[in-house]
C-alpha cells in the first residue's frame, strides 16, 4: 500500500452483481468451469456472498475461489462456504508482524493467521498463500514460509515481483525463481520439484514428508505463457487476456449498450484470438503502461 494511499474507482463504474454473474454465465457457456474472485480486495464488496452463491449455481461451474487479504475472512467464512465457495487464496508477503504493518499500512497480522487456520479447519484444502518475493524485503523468510507446509495442507505460492503501474518496480528488487530454490535448499536440502500440469501457472515443489507444498510463479524469469489458460476481468469490466497485456476490452460498456449474448461472445472471442504467444519480457514490461486489478469505492 503506497504511503499516500490509492484512488478508489467510483461505484457506478464497476460491475454490479448482476453484471458479474451475467459475464460469468457467458464464460461458463463456453466451457469455463473455474472462477476466482480477486481484487483489489473482494471482501469489501457488500454483494460478495450473493455473487459467490449465484456463480456457483451456474451450469458448468465446478469451482469458485476467492483471493483475499483475509482480514475479515474468519467472520465471512461460514456464509461464503454456505454460498458455495470451494477454494481460497490468501495474500501474505511476510510472517513478521512489524513488517506486515509496514507493507500493508494496517494492523491485522494475527487475524490473517487465524483466517488461514479457520479455512483449513473448514476443509478448504489446500489453502493457498500468495507471497510476492522482493529482494531485501522478504527473501530471508522463504524457509519460514516453507515450514508452514510441514504439518498443514498449505500451498505457498512464491511470486516473482512484477511491474504494474504505481508499484515502484525495479529489476534489482526481483528475486528470481532460481535464487528462491537455492535459498530454500540451504535449509531444506531435499526440497525437490514435482510434476506440474500443462496449464498450471506455478512450478510445484515439495519437501518430502511435508503435508503441503510450494509453487513458484515465474512470470519474470521463466514465462509460462504457452500453457496459460487464464482470462481476467477487472472490477470495472475490462477483459484482460494476459495479466501483462496493456490492451483491455470493455465488456461493461458492451453489456450496458444492450448487446446480445452472441455479440458479447464475439467480442470475447476476438480478444482471446489476439492473445500473444508470450508477454514482452522482463526488461520491456517495466516500460509498458499496465494497470493492476483495481480497487472499488464504497
Amino acid at each position: 500500500m503506497p504511503n499516500e494511499g490509492i484512488d478508489l474507482t467510483p461505484q457506478d463504474e464497476v460491475l454490479s452483481a448482476d453484471e458479474i454473474v451475467k459475464i460469468a454465465s457467458l464464460f461458463a457457456s463456453q466451457g469455463v468451469d473455474k472462477i476466482r474472485l480477486t481484487g483489489g480486495e473482494p471482501t469489501v464488496n457488500p454483494d460478495l456472498v450473493q455473487i459467490v452463491e449465484r456463480i456457483s449455481a451456474l451450469d458448468g461451474i465446478k469451482t469458485v475461489g476467492l483471493t483475499t487479504n483475509a482480514l475479515v475472512l474468519s467472520k465471512m467464512l461460514p456464509q461464503l462456504l454456505e454460498a458455495g465457495l470451494t477454494h481460497i487464496n490468501i495474500s501474505l508477503d511476510t510472517l513478521l508482524d512489524f513488517k506486515y504493518e509496514m507493507v500493508t499500512r494496517r494492523r491485522g497480522f494475527k487475524r490473517v493467521l487465524k483466517g488461514i487456520d479457520d479455512a483449513l479447519e473448514a476443509g478448504l484444502s489446500p489453502v493457498k498463500i500468495n507471497t510476492v518475493v522482493m529482494r531485501n524485503f522478504n527473501e530471508d523468510e522463504l524457509g519460514d514460509f516453507v515450514e508452514l507446509t510441514r504439518d498443514k495442507d498449505i500451498d505457498v505460492r512464491f511470486i516473482e515481483f512484477m511491474p504494474f503501474g504505481g508499484n515502484k518496480w525495479t529489476e534489482g528488487r526481483v528475486f528470481p525463481y532460481s535464487d528462491m530454490v537455492a535459498t530454500i535448499q540451504e535449509r531444506f536440502p531435499d526440497f525437490a520439484s514435482l510434476d506440474s500440469g500443462p496449464h498450471e501457472t506455478a512450478k510445484a515443489w515439495k519437501v518430502p514428508g511435508f503435508v503441503g507444498q510450494v509453487g513458484f510463479i515465474t512470470s519474470m524469469s521463466d514465462h509460462f505463457c504457452g500453457g496459460c489458460n487464464r482470462l481476467r476481468m477487472t472490477a470495472d469490466g475490462n477483459l484482460k487476456v494476459c495479466l501483462f497485456g496493456n490492451t483491455e476490452v470493455s465488456l461493461r460498456d458492451a453489456l450496458r449498450s444492450g448487446m446480445s449474448d452472441d455479440e458479447l461472445l464475439g467480442i470475447i472471442g476476438q480478444a482471446v484470438g489476439r492473445k500473444k504467444k508470450q508477454h514482452a519480457g522482463m526488461k520491456n514490461l517495466s516500460g509498458m503502461k499496465n494497470r493492476p486489478m483495481i480497487l472499488i469505492g464504497g
